[in-house]
């Protein structure tokens, strides 16, 4: 794989072993996963090549805390309830959460982007740091401007953070939230790796492209934006998961010729954004 980033070092505590753990673990037991819909192999590659299957999305929601940076060990449930007549007063039923507050992760104010969930799913945003709170938003696959509250919460197999969801207090997965770098032109960096560089479908020839992208690496790809035709194809897959401290994976847009026939489509262009765990400067990862 030839995907090349330019990385700085910060002297801010590093999120690589955390990062690391909430990837693999996010699947596992204890931790669902909190997307809304199921997630299946992405997409039939052709014959020459193989496709990486998609790792499940999750959505989970977090209940607001009393500070930024230490979320308290119970997330409070309010329920009122009235009837025709009267008007009962709200109460309050404390929900106790395993894990506890961490005091890093992305800072106050941090506007983060969501990455890894697939074009027909949401990331939830939930009332607590769990699936087992109450989804009280939705981030499109492509949102690109969720507000970090500063507040990071760590479970057995997750981290959850807080973030602004149109005017509520909510708490996303960190696993689908990241960093946005800068957007590059990166087509002859990987058509040396690719296999083919035409395809039947836009689909098809997008997976030739993210499996360029994946290489010899742990990473996966999922479909982001689902393929559209028009004097040029178009689709954009998200590769997660390259076990760097810093560089997360990279989102790519992916361009393509379609035949006079309309029998398939050839590679016109890749343009691949950097997607960060830790942080951006000037556009590169830190």
């Amino acid at each position: 794989m030839v995907f090349k980033v330019t990385v700085r070092p910060v002297v801010r505590l590093t999120m690589a072993a955390v990062l690391a753990t909430a990837l693999v673990a996010c699947g596992a037991e204890g931790d669902p996963g909190d997307t809304s819909t199921s997630v299946a192999t992405e997409t039939t590659v052709p014959s020459t090549s193989t496709t990486a299957s998609a790792p499940e999305s999750t959505t989970t929601t977090i209940a607001p805390t009393t500070t930024a940076t230490t979320p308290a060990t119970t997330f409070p449930t309010t329920t009122p309830t009235t009837s025709p007549t009267t008007t009962t007063p709200t109460t309050t039923t404390p929900t106790t959460v395993p894990g506890e507050a961490l005091d890093f992760g992305p800072a106050e104010g941090d506007v983060l982007g969501v990455v890894g969930v697939r074009h027909d799913d949401v990331l939830n945003v939930r009332s607590g740091p769990g699936t087992e709170f109450a989804v009280i938003a939705e981030f499109d696959p492509t949102t690109d401007d969720v507000v970090a509250r500063g507040a990071t919460w760590s479970r057995p197999g997750s981290l959850w953070i807080e973030v602004d969801a149109d005017g509520k207090e909510g708490w996303v997965n960190l696993r689908y939230v990241a960093y946005l770098g800068d957007t590059r032109d990166a087509t002859s960096e990987l058509i040396p790796d690719m296999t083919e560089t035409r395809a039947e479908t836009m689909l098809d020839l997008g997976a030739l492209v993210a499996e360029a992208v994946v290489g010899d690496t742990d990473a996966v790809s999922v479909m982001s934006v689902a393929p559209s035709v028009g004097d040029l194809g178009e689709v954009t897959y998200d590769v997660v998961g390259f076990g760097d401290d810093s560089v997360l994976g990279a989102r790519i847009h992916v361009f393509g010729i379609p035949d006079e026939g309309g029998e398939g489509f050839e590679l016109k262009s890749v343009e691949m954004t950097v997607l960060c765990s830790r942080g951006v400067s000037d556009g590169l990862c830190v």
